[in-house]
């Protein structure tokens, strides 16, 4: 058994990994080849182009490299029209995987796309080409998948991966946490997780740092732990504090799924975190800001009422979701406060919560390499 395949950054890389293992599972004389990162070559695949070649975001990034992005695609498409795999899969990287499928499948390649781009979100044209793209679609999210049959897309839910990965901590798992993270056991700690990317941060560090003294000014009890994702997003957050000692942070360098599980409470911005902080069990608010340009054309494009993953699975408004100029201390401590003084409240969103992940929680690198195996069976 012969697989082709392009994964597009570290959570790429992650996914690729694990499918490849449960792959090996049913097909041992497995080989694997294409554009991976380094868990995937450990796992065993070719990797003809490491996925950080594929790391790019923003336009201008995009534009500056299109040439080099454009040449590996026509190197990776000519290597498997000329020597074909029995499957091709593309996990994430819409850009640059939809168009490659496209190709290949054109040439009688199966293929397979793991991780379905937002189209149910914004950007439903794109549903054209998936359609041509594709002869699987895996997804981590059951109205994702509802979402492709409504459209006569083959489709299969696997499931979230960090669902199989996260889980609430105990009260000891919570201790022991605090201690490795350099903060006192007791009290009320809220994690603030402005973003992973510089622009959420810019946007975000600001008035979540107001919030925390708007909160210290009504519970003085409260400590806050905010994790900074790379060396440059630390230096903006500590601009922000601007060297204030007495406000009570604890500002440390990642380790985000580990600050929010030693948490009782979560500010974060809206995005996968939300999800992990709903598989930690942890009551959130959740905040996004943009440029006022950004925001009025995303708001044009969108389809969906509500933005985070939680309130989307529920299918109603179970956490805050804080918008562009409601994103204000009074705005987001309130909503955070309000779990303080709603203890009956929080017990039965944790629940929700539990219900929730157990939904998405199916073993979906098992669950992957299941429907590829029935695919290749047809």
């Amino acid at each position: 058994m012969r697989i082709g395949i392009v994964a597009g950054e570290a959570s790429g890389d992650i996914l690729g990994a694990g499918l490849i293992a449960a792959l090996r599972e049913r097909y041992p004389d497995l080989t694997v080849e294409g554009i991976a990162g380094p868990r995937m070559v450990a796992a065993g695949c070719k990797a003809v182009y490491p996925s950080e070649r594929l790391a790019v975001m923003g336009l201008v990034e995009i534009l500056k490299r299109y040439p080099e992005l454009r040449g590996i695609r026509e190197s990776v498409k000519r290597r498997f029209i000329d020597d074909p795999p029995d499957v091709f899969i593309g996990i994430d990287a819409p850009d640059f995987n939809l168009d490659l499928e496209v190709c290949l499948r054109e040439r009688g390649i199966r293929t397979v796309h793991y991780v379905s781009p937002s189209v149910w979100a914004w950007r439903e044209y794109r549903m054209r080409k998936i359609a041509r793209a594709v002869d699987l679609m895996l997804t981590f999210l059951p109205f994702e998948a509802e979402y492709y049959e409504r459209h006569h897309v083959p489709v299969r839910f696997v499931g979230h991966p960090l669902a199989d990965r996260l889980h609430p901590p105990t009260a000891e798992e919570m201790i022991a946490l605090r201690s490795s993270l350099g903060i006192r056991a007791e009290g009320t700690l809220v994690a603030l997780l402005p973003g992973s990317r510089g622009s959420e941060v810019r946007q975000l560090a600001r008035p979540f740092i107001e919030t925390v003294r708007w909160c210290v000014e009504r519970h003085p009890e409260l400590h806050f732990v905010v994790p900074a994702a790379t060396p440059a997003l630390r230096v903006l957050i500590e601009t922000e504090l601007g060297g204030d000692a007495s406000l009570p942070v604890t500002l440390i360098d990642g380790r985000s799924q580990e600050a929010m599980a030693a948490s009782d409470l979560v500010l974060l911005a809206s995005g996968t975190a939300t999800l992990e902080a709903m598989l930690l069990g942890k009551p959130m608010v959740a905040a996004y800001r943009m440029s006022r340009f950004s925001y009025w054309f995303a708001k044009a494009l969108l389809r969906i009422e509500r933005y985070t993953l939680p309130n989307l699975l529920a299918g109603r408004s179970l956490i805050p979701e804080i918008i562009q100029d409601e994103v204000t201390p009074e705005r987001l401590g309130g909503a955070l406060l309000a779990y303080l003084e709603s203890p009956e409240a929080v017990r039965e969103l944790k629940s929700e919560f539990a219900v929730l992940s157990g939904g998405i929680r199916r073993g979906a690198d098992r669950q992957a390499a299941s429907a590829v195996q029935s695919l290749l069976s047809e």
